[in-house]
């Protein structure tokens, strides 16, 4: 055979053998790396079992009693959806921008991995991906990232075989959710309908072609394309989503070009729990969950995780009553500091008592304050003794303090810190619906991330004069007294041999002046310790404290003449739903502040409800609430008249204790009870005057604008009612002003 020959018939037999070879045998190689994958030789995959149930956190959500998110708990701040609950603008940017042909194949896109190939051959780089919605979603189940470049070519062939289980097991539609949902978009925004919410203030069914835009092109690298930190980068990704939009004919050409020329307008949330609304409450809620989590298991026998199962969990607080009273909460107290601040101004020991010298300022406030603190017990736990620490006290360093103007950047030292936010005063709130026992409202403080004790379940303080109606209610109760009886304005002695006390106990009225005689009306409209003291020797200490108990305040209560003026220290949530009790006829309801838990897939696990509880008959609690009517119409109460403007039936009572260190107001209307405590962390820290220490001055306004707030809300409904008669009628006078009438005609 010659050479030409020869040429030629190595030519017949390549183009014969070689070139088909050169085909079949990377389809052959392909085929072959598949099987050995979807036999596990290249490590297990995972199951159908798992992909039907995918072990993903999810975030418990915390739902108000009108459906609004008020904030989560999580590993991650993931939330499921569902496919109808997205915008057709995301749906189509996704597919336009990640996968045109999604609805046609079947896990896999061989026209894009063939365009792939090309763009290998050619070096073109820009020729795009040839990875599917459904192959990106099957990446996700691979938690461990390849670490060599074999090992990305086996997990791309696992990818393949799991992308064709995915899509023969679920719907397209159910596959966009699936994505959708587990995508991490970044900044705690696991999930589209937590990046919604994150990025753009919003829900999913309401993002907008731009904001659906930005979302999906951050898919592509979520890093690089980060809103927040590359605006420029993100605006140009989000505008290549347009183009694709209008080339897969999604969008027409000239809204690209309007859209095109927007700057991205966030309105981010931080997810924090020091961050939005009802935050004091929400940390209250994660305890109660902690607990409710140790006495539940699923059908597993596995215990529920408040941070990864997807709990939902619905509470009676209304979004904009909460909005509401965290509104007047810090209106107020912003204003009431300022004149906090000029009222010690020039004063050598402020904030605290003038009779105080500074020896004892250091003993017993501030060296105990000092002990307390976290920076204290790190550096006792490095051996370091007093003499060091009260240095390291007392060296100045960069901090950033709180104040109500924003945060402020300083350099202070650890003690002067301490001095400065001992200055501040605080306020609590919660509002409860009686005839259900729902907590409507709940601000435990002025700033979550600065000041985290809770002062309307963990604090404890003197209740002052807000205790003088358990006395007389049981009085009423006792001797079914009327409104207008008439009590002699004196001093009442309570011998120590007899009360079982060191001296005998005379209570003294706040102005110190007695003589004549007031009607209970009177004596609880003027707070009169002398009328309060004339009812505890009448009743005893032991029944009044047997009628709070029934009125559910469960704190210690010592049965000594005193608790008449309120000596007791019992707590903000306590007091308002003892208080709930008159408001509710007479019927106490333990106050709730979670109505239901669901699981993940809606399953109700628990629903909660209060058992109704008779503490007081119709008609005497009827007589109370006369009673507490009288303190907003001639007493203390007085200015929520005059200088609020709240003239509808209105009952309550302010408090104030020893050296006006606390401040109550605790009011209601027919279908609202409201209890308000202001002061300072450290009880030391006051005014040094009552007509501005009064609960009249520092907790009242609280309670004022937020029935105002709540008055003006057309979606709000508040009554203005009067409180219900009794059925069966009152058989006592209740109405002083007409006895007195009477009186006088018998006297002429």
């Amino acid at each position: 055979m010659t050479d030409k020959k020869k040429k030629y018939y190595w030519i017949k037999i390549f183009v014969k053998y070689g070139i088909p070879s050169m085909v079949v045998l990377p389809f052959f190689a392909i085929t072959l790396c598949v099987l050995l994958a979807s036999q596990g030789v290249w490590g297990p995959l995972p199951d159908f079992k798992e992909l039907e149930n995918p072990e993903t956190n999810l975030a418990t959500e915390i739902l108000s009693a009108d459906n609004k998110l008020l904030g989560k708990y999580f590993y991650e701040n993931r939330t499921h959806i569902e496919y109808d609950e997205l915008s057709s603008d995301l749906i189509n940017a996704l597919i336009a921008t990640e996968d045109e042909r999604f609805f046609n194949h079947s896990g896999i896109d061989f026209i894009a991995l063939f365009r792939v190939l090309k763009g290998v051959l050619t070096g073109n780089s820009n020729l795009g991906g040839g990875s599917t919605i459904t192959q990106q979603l099957a990446k996700m189940f691979f938690s461990k990232r390849p670490s060599s470049k074999i090992e990305r070519i086996q997990q791309k062939f696992k990818e393949w075989i799991i992308a064709v289980r995915i899509e023969r097991k679920y719907s397209k539609q159910e596959i966009i959710a699936m994505y959708l949902n587990r995508f991490d978009f970044l900044n705690l925004a696991v999930g589209i309908k937590s990046a919604a919410k994150i990025y753009f203030n919003t829900s999913p069914d309401q993002l907008t072609v731009e904001q659906s835009a930005t979302l999906i092109g951050m898919a592509k690298n979520p890093s690089l394309y980060n809103p927040l930190k590359r605006p420029e980068k993100t605006t140009v990704r989000r505008n290549i989503v347009l183009n694709q939009m209008v080339k897969n004919k999604y969008l027409k050409e000239e809204e690209r070009d309007s859209l095109s020329t927007l700057p991205i307008i966030l309105k981010y949330n931080k997810v924090d729990h020091n961050e939005g609304s009802a935050t004091y409450f929400r940390e209250h809620l994660r305890g109660f969950m902690s607990d409710w989590v140790e006495n539940r298991e699923k059908e597993t026998g596995e215990k529920y995780n408040i941070y990864r199962d997807g709990l939902k969990i619905y509470t009676t607080i209304e979004s904009r009553m909460q909005k509401y009273a965290e509104e007047s909460v810090k209106t107020h107290i912003q204003s009431l500091q300022k004149k906090f601040y000029s009222h010690w101004e020039g004063f050598e020991t402020a904030p605290y008592d003038t009779s105080w010298r500074q020896g004892q300022i250091d003993t017993l406030i501030l060296i105990p304050a000092i002990k307390r603190s976290e920076r204290y017990r790190k550096l006792k736990n490095k051996k370091l003794d007093e003499k060091e620490i009260l240095a390291i006290f007392n060296t100045p360093i960069p901090m950033s303090v709180f104040s109500w103007q924003g945060r402020v950047d300083t350099i202070i030292s650890p003690l002067d810190s301490i001095k400065y936010y001992n200055y501040f005063l605080h306020s609590g709130l919660i509002s409860i619906e009686p005839n259900s026992g729902h907590i409507k409202a709940w601000v435990g403080g002025i700033n979550h991330r600065q000041f985290k004790y809770d002062h309307v379940k963990d604090g404890k303080r003197q209740v002052g004069s807000t205790f003088k109606p358990f006395l007389y209610a049981t009085a009423i109760d006792q001797f079914k007294y009327s409104p207008c009886l008439q009590i002699p304005n004196v001093q009442v002695i309570f011998e120590k041999e007899k009360w079982r006390l060191d001296a005998d106990y005379i209570p003294q009225n706040a102005n110190k002046k007695y003589g004549g005689e007031l009607t209970l009306t009177e004596g609880l409209a003027q707070s009169k310790n002398t009328i309060s003291a004339y009812l505890m020797k009448q009743v005893g200490p032991r029944k009044v404290i047997n009628l709070a108990r029934k009125m559910g305040v469960t704190s210690y209560l010592p049965a000594v003449p005193s608790l008449c003026l309120g000596t007791a220290e019992i707590s903000l949530f306590e007091m308002t739903g003892a208080y709930s009790t008159f408001a509710n006829a007479g019927i106490y309801l333990e106050p709730l502040f979670v109505s239901r838990i669901e699981d993940r897939n809606g399953v109700v696990l628990e629903q909660f409800t209060s058992t109704p509880k008779e503490v007081l008959s119709e008609e005497k609690n009827y007589i109370m609430t006369k009673l507490l009517q009288g303190v907003v119409i001639s007493g203390s109460g007085q200015r929520l008249r005059w200088k609020y403007n709240l003239r509808n039936p209105i009952a309550g009572k302010t408090g104030t204790t020893q050296n006006h260190s606390d401040g109550w107001f605790i009011g209601f209307v027919p279908d609202l009870v409201t209890g308000v405590w202001t002061g300072a962390d450290n009880r030391s820290v006051r005014f040094r005057e009552i007509h501005l220490g009064q609960g009249a001055e520092m907790a009242l306004p609280i309670w004022a604008n937020y029935m105002i707030k709540l008055y003006e809300d057309p979606n709000i409904t508040v009554s203005k009612d009067e409180f219900k008669f009794p059925e069966n009628g009152v058989s006592v006078p209740i109405n002083c002003n007409e006895i007195k009438e009477l009186e006088t005609e018998e006297e002429f």
